[in-house]
């Protein structure tokens, strides 16, 4: 799921390019697909923690270790391979950023959110990143703002806002703190794109990741072992069907959708790819609504203001009034 949010920053300009190019009835299947990859990664944390009734299997730092470990391992042929094209001593610092912001951190802060709210709010707030990396690259990166990024920055925070304030009354069991673990997630995920747009911009998504992964590897095996995960399996009876779900969530959800979003860019463009962005929040609600999950119409609305501020920011490109 990691790996969409590098469209998020290519300021797409989606109405114009769908207008003028025709997309083969395969790719957007394929788009669905992504989409639905992805969207699901929400509800796959939860049944990665809970048994069907609802008892505990996994903690969430178990289920978290497990999807980057499965994921790190899926990948490591390609990190072997990548690690011979990058230039990894002059891009450490940015790679390290790119491991720990854009894949384990979250990783983590996705599961204990959970833990406390429902995963179609989970996927709502998920949206917010790319509003964080409108705001990064201003303050940090001194890129000019344009009046379309402002006004749809202001929208988009707006949604925040409300998301966050209706979000409580429905979703949330825990406390504040699980809300507050989505939004610091989606700021890790925002300041691991703005590294990779502006440092590492010359490498191939796809050996990003890899190398994010290898990096990855030693602490989440560490992880693994000082968490005392194998003796869930002894000690649980559902734990191999939560497994199944932690399974799914690392190989299905990271390895397999990146190959599958890479192949859509290589005979698409990135502009065409980028509209995952707007489904995936979408798919996370209704498959979290078929689960029973209580979601409210001003949840709705809020979320799709989120969506409609990120879609005015990326809209067009207009005249630059910041510096």
């Amino acid at each position: 799921m990691e790996n969409y949010f590098l469209l998020t920053i290519c300021k797409p300009q989606l109405y114009a390019y769908f207008c003028s190019v025709k997309i083969s009835g395969k790719y957007w299947i394929l788009l669905l697909i992504l989409s639905l990859i992805w969207g699901s990664s929400f509800i796959l944390m939860k049944k990665g923690m809970y048994a069907s009734s609802g008892e505990m299997i996994f903690n969430s730092n178990q289920v978290a270790t497990m999807r980057i470990l499965l994921s790190s391992l899926v990948l490591l042929p390609f990190g072997i391979r990548a690690f011979k094209r990058v230039c990894l001593k002059k891009h450490f610092v940015p790679f390290i950023v790119v491991a720990l912001c854009g894949n384990l951190f979250p990783a983590f802060l996705f599961t204990y959110a959970e833990t406390g709210i429902s995963s179609g709010f989970t996927g709502m707030l998920n949206s917010i990143t790319p509003i964080f990396v409108i705001f990064i690259g201003f303050g940090f990166f001194k890129i000019r703002m344009t009046y379309s990024q402002i006004l749809g920055s202001i929208i988009g925070s707006l949604g925040v806002i409300s998301l966050l304030y209706f979000g409580k009354s429905v979703s949330l069991d825990g406390d504040w703190e699980h809300i507050f673990a989505v939004v610091l997630a989606t700021l890790c995920y925002a300041i691991s794109l703005s590294v990779i747009r502006y440092k590492l911009s010359s490498y191939k998504s796809i050996d990003i990741a890899a190398i994010a992964f290898l990096l990855l590897l030693p602490p989440s095996l560490t992880i693994f072992m000082t968490e005392h995960t194998w003796s869930v399996f002894e000690s649980k009876e559902n734990a191999w069907n939560s497994f199944i779900a932690i399974s799914i969530l690392g190989i299905i959800g990271t390895a397999f959708a990146l190959f599958l979003f890479n192949n859509i860019i290589k005979n698409t463009s990135a502009l065409f790819a980028s509209s995952v962005t707007y489904f995936i929040p979408i798919v996370a609600v209704f498959i979290g609504f078929f689960f029973g999950e209580r979601i409210s119409a001003y949840q709705i609305i809020s979320m799709l203001m989120v969506l409609l501020g990120v879609f005015v920011a990326n809209s067009k490109r207009d005249k630059k009034v910041f510096d």
